[in-house]
């Protein structure tokens, strides 16, 4: 277990976890906002993509009041998004995060807003981050709002940062500073 608070714990990706994300990554609500309508994932997708690859991500399951309910992995900036974020000649240590809450019947709840924050202490606190960065598409406007509420702030647009529905989509680049 990697965080855990009064109703929230953050745990490493686990095998038996496959199915969960299946589930989740082929509900066309999330797929919304994550990875995309177009791009629906079944068990070997979600082998290949989560389980095959040692990418130095750290891959995890979140429970609410122990109930298997989203995904949030984390991971520390490498060069490239370095130089893609501004960050080339920045001595500070810089993660990154990624997340979302699979089951919607949890959505609106503040859930977000909780793991978003518990992460970030994680990441100050356990891995001495001194920022935790972000790039949400622009148009996820309740996601940025969540990320807001937890003291991130706009940095620069990216662009045509993110294939997303056939679509090459802008996203923000928003950072916590410790």
């Amino acid at each position: 277990m990697l965080l855990q608070n009064e109703k929230l714990v953050v745990r490493q990706l686990e095998q038996k976890d496959s199915s969960l994300l299946a589930k989740w990554l082929s509900n066309p609500v999330v797929l919304e906002f994550y990875e995309g309508r177009d791009n629906a994932f079944d068990i070997d997708k979600v082998k290949e993509t989560f389980y095959n690859r040692e990418e130095g991500e750290v891959r995890c399951i979140v429970e609410y009041e122990k109930h298997p309910i989203g995904y949030i992995q984390y991971y520390e900036i490498d060069p490239d998004a370095r130089e893609l974020y501004g960050y080339a000649d920045v001595p500070d240590v810089i993660y990154g995060t990624d997340q979302f809450i699979g089951e919607v019947d949890f959505w609106n709840r503040g859930i977000g807003t909780l793991l978003v924050k518990a992460m970030v202490e994680f990441l100050v606190e356990q891995k001495q981050a001194d920022r935790v960065v972000m790039d949400p598409q622009t148009k996820n406007e309740r996601a940025i709002h969540c990320y807001e509420k937890c003291g991130f702030k706009k940095v620069k647009l990216l662009p045509k940062n993110e294939l997303h529905e056939g679509t090459y989509q802008d996203c923000w680049l928003i950072e916590y500073i410790k």
